[in-house]
């Protein structure tokens, strides 16, 4: 049995006393200042031959039958089977504040099975709201990020050429119905909640105005009061404090992904005193036929003598070792690699280490 080789990834992520100041904009969302998803459905067309099999998606044919009639084409009837269109999604972010008339960037997503957008432009889209309301449409020329190469008997598919974006691709006709002008109060959300890092946001917005403007309601939210900064308008208050700096505070926490085997540990991670054995079983089957032939000139048939040679190995893995309680992430990282172990085994332990209590973290398995 051959092994496949994991790669082990330790990331040294911040802690308390070797945090870094973040900008304020990087750890909250603004109260009222997001953007609103939107999506489409559309024909591409202009492929090389690589668009859907209208029996296999007549969803193509109808889309397409229903953009000919509007343009004054009458199909009904005709059987006609293009190989250079295909039906595809279009989704789309509306950034706050957004105006009429302003370009927005648009992704192009294949839903039949059309084998490559590349080349392919995109038949004016409206794009929908969750309300309903078109808020931008969309036309352009796909980028699709990938390439296929094909002959008679093989092809090649690098990357995911059924997918692609349009830079500045749809124009903004309908604009959020939002007065951010009317506000008495903002509320910051945390994108990562933490009660410690939301009393330092407070603490540093009351120092830079000198009066107290900002309130903790909880881990997750800090409230700001507007009329009480005293300044013209939200918008400027937001200005103000949105590059103040302030050093957040994280939970320990370990995460480990089994199918690449890579393992994150975070600086505040701690073991406790503890003593690991590991061991593995290898399992080796080797098949080696042997074929016999009769002596030339007689009668007899060719046959093939199966010979098979299995066996079970016991590797001796580490034995009894002992891990020392890590006071620093490099005593825990320097604990973990003396015990001699691949990546894949070295998530087993630390499952195992969780298990016993002795590991002081948040255990992440993806």
């Amino acid at each position: 049995m051959i092994r496949r080789l994991l790669v082990l990834l330790f990331v040294l992520c911040c802690g308390p006393a070797l945090a870094d100041a973040v900008r304020l904009k990087d750890l909250v969302e603004f109260d009222g200042v997001r953007g609103n998803d939107l999506v489409g459905y559309g024909l591409v067309v202009g492929l090389n031959g690589t668009g859907d099999g209208i029996r296999n998606a007549p969803f193509t044919e109808e889309i397409m039958s229903n953009l000919l009639e509007r343009l004054g084409v009458n199909v009904a009837g005709e059987a006609y089977r293009p190989k250079n269109v295909a039906a595809v999604f279009v989704t789309a972010s509306l950034p706050p504040f957004a105006r009429a008339g302003g370009r927005i960037d648009v992704t192009v997503s294949a839903i039949g099975d059309s084998k490559s957008l590349l080349g392919g432009t995109l038949v004016m889209t409206p794009l929908n709201g969750a309300d309903g309301q078109i808020y931008a449409v969309a036309q352009g020329t796909i980028i699709a990020g990938g390439i296929v190469a094909e002959g008679q008997a093989a092809r090649v598919v690098q990357g995911v050429p059924t997918a692609g974006v349009i830079p500045s691709g749809a124009r903004v006709e309908r604009e959020i119905d939002f007065d951010f002008t009317t506000l008495h109060a903002v509320r910051l959300a945390l994108r990562s909640p933490d009660f410690t890092t939301a009393s330092r946001i407070e603490t540093v917005l009351n120092r830079e105005f000198g009066k107290r403007i900002a309130m903790m309601l909880d881990s997750g939210t800090v409230e700001l009061d507007i009329d009480a900064a005293g300044m013209r308008s939200p918008a400027h208050v937001i200005g103000r404090i949105e590059n103040l700096t302030i050093a957040p505070e994280t939970r320990a926490r370990v995460v480990v992904d089994q199918r690449s085997g890579t393992i994150v540990i975070g600086q505040d991670v701690r073991i406790s005193r503890v003593a690991v054995a590991q061991g593995n079983l290898t399992l080796r089957i080797e098949e080696t036929p042997m074929v016999v032939q009769p002596n030339p000139f007689a009668e007899g048939e060719t046959i093939v003598v199966p010979r098979t040679n299995a066996n079970i190995n016991r590797d001796p893995g580490t034995g009894l070792a002992e891990v020392s309680g890590g006071t620093s992430l490099s005593e825990l990282v320097a604990g973990l690699n003396a015990l001699g172990v691949a990546p894949h085994d070295m998530i087993d332990i630390l499952k195992s280490i969780k298990a016993a209590g002795a590991l002081h973290a948040d255990f992440v398995v993806n």
